[in-house]
């Protein structure tokens, strides 16, 4: 099909154009108006920012940004629809430059001819900075209108020409009580849905399902459709002989894959206990490269720095659940133990550097409570960040002075044309000293008296900030 193939006052790809039979319960649920979605009222209830652009028809590109399931693909059909626009769905997973120019080609043709073309772009993170440099010409002119899906921060992942170019409206991910009221739609729609199924489901089992989606409505409908095979087997057996080759239009009665001449179906019952076992496990949002990995990875680490042992030990378990690299984890919490404990509690890193040798032992799930263990010491260790923050100043210290040399009397002096050079003239042993404190500036002169580690009053640190007053005290009275 090309871009003149239909009449051009008529939308390209309809959103309302044939749904198999066999398509997936969530694809034939999918909702053909703003009033039928559910969630994202901040972005389409009445008055909110994309809704007023859709119904006045403001054709500025945009980029939605939200977790998978929360309606990016829908909501960008029911604008093709509002608007009339041909529609063209582009994937970014096996789409390259010259499918891009091919399209944006037709699209100018068919631009001069006054048909509006909504280009839709799945993924569009993957798409490199060449690929989404391809689109800018075609975005600025108004020859397309682009809208982008993404899962990942469209700050890192979008360039900023195309971005400056979109509006970015960020999703949400669906509520459990509107998930159950998507899931009690699906079962009673004799339409598009389960409902010529006769199922009944318990309150129980749908929020279960729900929660397990984690936001993801795509996934909550596919786990319905599993359970209703099990609460079902009679009439699963019944469609072994049905012809589901035909297409039918969302106004015909699929019978939510009821055997033609059939009726109705033996009633079944969805329970929690069969709703666990379709669900299996809980979807998880998490991308080991994305977003969400540093989100959690930063909740951990803030959680240990705030003393919280209980939101630590849920974020360390929310990145375990997802499939985390065990090493990776230790690296950060030894990382930890070194930042924001320091030398208030020192042992906290050979705790730490411990529960790493634990993992290579002891392997996964054993070994993932020596890392437990750790994240909670470090919660309720004492913590200091002085020799973080002195390192930090030493760093920026250098790089904003000039290199200063090593003063001679610090310097080694192994022969003796070092020593008539003066290397080594006039350092004081300080293993010589009475106070084991010599008399004697290892600082170069333009840096003379700066100081950079300041002990706490925090655990071990409150010794060693005594021992630094101490050692102030010895070398005045030198003086």
């Amino acid at each position: 099909m090309t871009l003149f193939d239909n009449d051009l006052d008529q939308p390209l790809h309809s959103t309302k154009g044939p749904i198999h039979a066999m398509a997936p319960l969530a694809e034939r649920m999918r909702p053909h108006t703003l009033d039928q979605l559910s969630g994202q009222r901040h972005l389409v209830g009445p008055g909110k920012p994309l809704r007023v652009q859709i119904e006045r028809d403001d054709t500025a590109s945009m980029i939605f940004w939200g977790p998978p399931g929360v309606g990016k693909t829908t909501l960008a059909k029911i604008i093709a629809e509002a608007t009339k626009a041909s529609f063209i769905e582009f994937s970014a997973v096996t789409s390259g430059i010259k499918e891009i120019k091919q399209v944006m080609a037709a699209a100018e043709k068919a631009s001069e001819l006054h048909s509006r073309t909504i280009l839709f772009v799945d993924e569009i993170h993957r798409f490199n900075k060449a690929q989404q440099d391809a689109f800018l010409p075609y975005v600025e002119r108004g020859t397309i209108r682009l809208i982008g899906a993404t899962t990942e921060n469209p700050s890192f992942e979008i360039i900023s020409a195309l971005l400056s170019r979109c509006r970015v409206y960020v999703l949400e991910p669906l509520t459990e009580d509107e998930i159950v009221g998507l899931l009690r739609r699906a079962l009673e729609d004799k339409d598009r849905g389960l409902g010529n199924l006769n199922l009944t489901a318990d309150d129980d089992a749908l929020a279960l399902i729900a929660s397990y989606s984690s936001g993801d409505c795509r996934a909550a409908y596919n786990t319905l459709e599993v359970a209703a095979q099990l609460a079902t087997p009679a009439s699963e057996l019944a469609l072994k002989g049905h012809d589901f080759s035909r297409a039918v239009t969302t106004d015909q009665k699929i019978g939510a894959l009821a055997p033609e001449g059939s009726l109705s179906q033996p009633a079944g019952h969805i329970t929690k206990t069969i709703a666990a076992e379709a669900a299996q496990r809980r979807v998880l949002q998490y991308d080991k490269d994305g977003e969400e990995h540093y989100n959690l990875i930063s909740a951990l680490h803030k959680s240990v720095r705030n003393s919280d042992p209980d939101a630590a030990l849920y974020w360390l378990g929310r990145m375990f659940a997802a499939g985390e690299d065990s090493l990776y984890l230790a690296r950060r919490i030894v990382r930890m133990a070194i930042e924001d404990i320091g030398l208030a509690a020192p042992e906290a890193l050979n705790l730490c550097l411990s529960a790493k040798e634990a993992i290579d032992f002891l392997g996964n799930p054993e070994g993932d409570l020596a890392l437990a263990q750790a994240v909670v010491y470090l919660c309720l260790a004492p913590k200091s960040n002085s020799v973080y923050t002195a390192w930090s100043a030493v760093k920026q210290d250098i790089e904003q002075t000039r290199q200063e040399p090593v003063p001679l009397h610090i310097r080694n002096a192994p022969t003796k044309l070092m020593k008539d050079l003066g290397y080594s003239k006039g350092y004081k042993y300080a293993h010589d000293e009475q106070d084991k404190v010599a008399d004697m500036d290892c600082l170069p002169d333009s840096l003379k008296g700066r100081s950079w580690y300041t002990p706490t009053q925090e655990g071990r640190e409150k010794q060693l900030a005594a021992r630094m007053e101490e050692i102030r005290k010895i070398r005045t009275n030198k003086h």
